[in-house]
């Protein structure tokens, strides 16, 4: 029974199968199925508690490196260092678990969609009863304002349309009827069926329940977005793989600094043994304090959290920090059709009247064209609510605006020829008649399908004059109305019949004089032609999917540019023939995707991310929430339904896929900013660690204390690294391609520029030492402390940029930078107080010519640094 395609099955076939009636189950019937399937709900998957996402955050390899350099400093006494390292790492690991629990929020909105009641018939009565209850088999009553309960196949459809975009993405109510599809359809062609958390918006309807609970449309959504992966963003893999591998090797350089003092002090065999052993101990510690940059997920967290504001400003709303790193590497866009490449809202754009080439070419209007509006106002249940908001059928409220922009106001010709009666439209006849009197003569005005109008047309207007209809101007008509329909247009045919009496009956529906047709369109944004364009000059392929038809799609999709010789077009259907080695093929070429279902757009999605590419998905409905979760970066529209936005890592508050190009941009820059952050801070540990290594070898004294090197790790280097997240964008940011996935985060022009800037600062800090110990170890160790923090802190000014000087990216184009040098100076000058300065070992014997020695050895690295730079890029020109 489950796997049977209910619309393709005779009615009384399905009532026999379900063991019920058009009178619906009794109460015991009703009992037993719910017992047996189960109640009429979404069920979700268990959700990881928080104390394990707690512990997880700790799985990483640098975190446990720290925790076992905090452990240790403990141990040793030095109780202050310790807690700072565990403040930062319970910070970030409370971060990841916020940001984790939201994500988990997609399945209690999709829960939330859920009908609250149902009318069905029980014990052969109408009643309404908790949509919960609804059980396979009972019959259930529709009307204009309900939620559908479950899936179903219709069994009365009167007039009935029901808003289906949640499921098909398609913005025009769907046209239901009772009827048997013989032919395999998609969701949005299944027009005797109705499904669960869909909405009634016009007419009645009876329908079978064949569905409930997990098993209808909505809960093959809900089950995809419990299986849908979250990936990983380029930047946490890079830095997970990196964490490991610096984590790895700081131990392992940590232990062989320790054995080769171990046996240092064994060789020499000092006459106090224990205490050379723990100096050498905590010399070990040392390196791994001044390797490791404990606030480098904090800083990146930052740096990530200032982009959010700035793509606040492009329409974009960031729910996950890690979409703004996401959204700079993005290769694929799989964009929606409506409302994001075009306006959501349909616009008469054509039309074609009998005997004029050209109509409503200005406001002046002929005759023909007048009674041609009249018949697209006056047939029309389209309406303006008190507040102004237009109210009903897209089309209908599109010829409802056609009128008013030729300055025919629809309110005025209402009041002037108000209804008399009227003929309901219905998706048998495609028809829909009023009764008005027009200048003393009642008139029957009638609007529809072309090809019902023009077999019901005896007679046309041309130019005033009413003529007969023969065969040439039929042919004139099928050819215009397929020159509509090639284009993608929706085309909508006029007619009208004098007569005696308001009392009209369908009857009356015949021999008519036709007016005219009126072809409309959901137009494209006029933003989107130069962003389409701009997405593809910085190597990223735009892919519409959408639940519109096939033609409707490829038309849009070759107007805007999307669409290029040689692309192809494929419905679901095509899609599901597909083996996934033919799709891998074809993947390529697929530039529109019509008519799909949330398991294509999956596939899709996977598809591509198989292929290595970072893939962006938007939407706006349910049916699009599991693939905007899989996607590496999920675009909810402002628009769309609570559950595309708990699904999706960011919402466009514009629906406009011109904003997501920007976005991209701005993702772009904060990317290349947090690896200048990154850059930053490892060019300064290097120093240290060369420093450190160098006075091993040299069998000096260790040139810092731990205290020295967190302070300068946690809050001398986390300024200036954040300034940096505030840079411009560097020059034609959108004129190169999507970072590849695969490049490490230390890739090309950032591992050469930490390699050179490291180097120059340790050689400073060595110089500075040596230039200490010549008066005593204390002095030696307090200049080497002062030339790190000065060389570190004015880093920054190279640190800027990998492709201009300091002064090619403009001195003041970042004030923060500014700020972050006086800060950090400030800090400096701190430690040189009198009382606090014992704390960093200072000794009273570093004074001004000490100072300014520090100062020059510090200002001399930077201008080599700028140096360097200058030559490396006139050698990759």
């Amino acid at each position: 029974m489950e796997n049977k395609p209910y619309y393709q099955e005779e009615v009384d076939s399905l009532l026999t199968d379900f063991q019920t009636s058009e009178t619906g189950l009794s109460s015991q019937q009703a009992k037993e199925k719910l017992e047996k399937d189960g109640y009429n709900e979404l069920k979700a998957k268990e959700q990881t508690p928080i104390w394990k996402l707690f512990l997880e955050t700790f799985k990483d390899a640098m975190v446990i490196v720290l925790l076992i350099v905090a452990i240790v400093q403990m141990v040793m006494g030095s109780t202050i260092e310790s807690l700072v390292i565990f403040a930062v790492l319970l910070l970030n690991s409370v971060v990841s678990v916020v940001q984790t629990k939201k994500a988990e929020n997609s399945l209690d909105a999709l829960k939330k969609l859920s009908s609250p009641s149902a009318k069905v018939l029980r014990n052969n009565e109408a009643t309404t009863i908790p949509a919960r209850e609804v059980a396979v088999g009972d019959i259930v009553l529709l009307d204009a304002g309900d939620f559908v309960p479950a899936d179903g196949r219709l069994l009365e459809a009167g007039s009935l349309k029901v808003d289906e975009g949640m499921l098909t993405g398609e913005s025009v109510p769907a046209e239901k009827e009772v009827t048997t599809l013989h032919q395999t359809a998609q969701v949005g062609d299944r027009v005797n069926m109705v499904f669960s958390g869909t909405l009634v918006v016009y007419g009645r309807g009876k329908f079978l329940v064949t569905n409930t609970g997990t098993t209808t449309e909505i809960g093959k959504v809900a089950d995809l977005l419990n299986n849908a992966t979250t990936s990983a963003t380029p930047l946490q893999r890079n830095l997970d793989k990196f964490s490991q591998k610096l984590g790895l090797a700081i131990l392992a350089l940590s232990v062989i600094i320790f054995g080769i003092q171990l046996a240092r002090i064994f060789i020499e065999g000092p006459s106090d043994v224990w205490p050379s052993v723990i100096n050498a101990f905590m010399f070990a510690v040392a390196v791994a304090v001044a390797a490791i940059p404990e606030a480098l997920q904090s800083i990146v967290t930052i740096v990530l959290s200032m982009g959010t504001k700035q793509m606040a400003k492009e329409h974009a709303i960031i729910r996950k920090l890690s979409a703004v790193e996401t959204l700079g590497s993005t290769s694929i866009i799989c964009t929606d059709k409506t409302g994001t490449l075009t306006q959501n809202k349909m616009t008469v754009v054509d039309s074609y009247l009998l005997g004029q080439d050209i109509a409503f070419d200005d406001q002046t209007l002929a005759k023909d064209e007048e009674r041609l509006l009249q018949a697209a106002v006056l047939a029309n249940d389209a309406s303006v609510n008190e507040d102004g908001k237009k109210i009903g059928d897209p089309t209908e409220i599109a010829l409802v605006d056609f009128a008013n922009e030729l300055s025919q106001s629809s309110e005025s010709m209402r009041q002037t020829y108000p209804r008399l009666a009227e003929l309901p439209f219905d998706s048998d006849r495609k028809l829909m008649s009023t009764v008005h009197e027009i200048d003393g003569q009642k008139v029957l005005l009638t609007k529809g399908a072309p090809d019902i109008i023009f077999s019901l047309s005896t007679h046309y207007l041309e130019n005033t004059d009413v003529r007969s209809m023969d065969d040439a101007a039929i042919e004139r008509l099928k050819a215009k109305n397929e020159e509509f329909s090639n284009k993608a247009l929706r085309v909508l045919a006029f007619a009208y019949k004098p007569i005696d009496t308001d009392q009209v009956t369908l009857d009356d529906e015949k021999e008519f004089t036709f007016l005219g047709l009126l072809a409309m369109i959901d137009p494209p944004r006029e933003e989107v032609f130069d962003a389409i364009k701009q997405a593809k000059s910085a190597g990223i392929k735009p892919i519409m999917i959408t639940g519109d038809h096939k033609t409707t799609a490829r038309a849009i999709a070759k107007e805007i540019g999307l669409y290029e010789e040689g692309d192809q077009a494929l419905t679901g259907a095509e899609l599901d023939a597909l083996s996934e080695e033919e799709l891998n093929a074809t993947l390529e070429k697929v530039s529109v995707y019509a008519r799909v279902s949330p398991e294509n757009k999956i596939r899709i999605v996977r598809a591509w991310q198989n292929k290595g590419n970072i893939s962006a998905m938007t939407g706006d409905g349910v049916n699009d929430a599991p693939a905007l979760k899989q996607a590496d970066i999920g675009i909810a529209m402002g628009t769309g339904t609570e559950v595309a936005k708990d699904a999706a890592a960011m919402v466009l508050t514009d629906d406009n896929f011109a904003s997501i190009v920007r976005a991209i941009g701005v993702g772009r820059k904060v990317f290349d900013n947090i690896k200048k952050s990154v850059a930053y801070l490892f060019a300064g540990n290097l120093g240290a660690i060369i420093a450190i290594i160098f006075a091993l070898i040299m069998d000096w004294n260790n040139p810092f204390t731990a205290l020295q090197l967190l302070f300068i790790n946690l809050v001398n280097d986390s300024v200036p690294a954040i300034a940096l997240g505030m840079e411009k964008a560097e020059p034609n940011i959108m004129d190169r391609k999507p970072r590849d996935p695969k490049e490490g985060i230390f890739s090309g022009a950032t591992l050469t520029s930490v390699t050179y800037r490291g180097i120059l600062i340790g050689v400073a800090v060595i110089i500075a030492q040596f230039i200490g110990m010549q008066q005593s170890m204390e002095l030696g160790v307090a200049m080497s402390f002062s030339t790190l923090i000065l060389a570190r802190t004015l880093q920054i000014f190279p640190a800027r940029s990998n492709i201009q000087t300091a002064i090619g990216a403009g001195f003041f184009s970042n004030k923060a930078v500014l700020y972050a040098i006086t800060f950090c100076g400030a800090l400096y000058a701190f430690t040189l107080l009198p009382g606090v300065r014992g704390i960093f070992s200072i000794p009273t014997t570093f004074g001004l010519p000490e100072f300014f020695t520090s100062v020059a050895l510090a200002i001399g690295a930077i201008v080599l640094m700028e140096i360097a730079k200058l030559v490396l890029r006139k050698k990759e020109a």
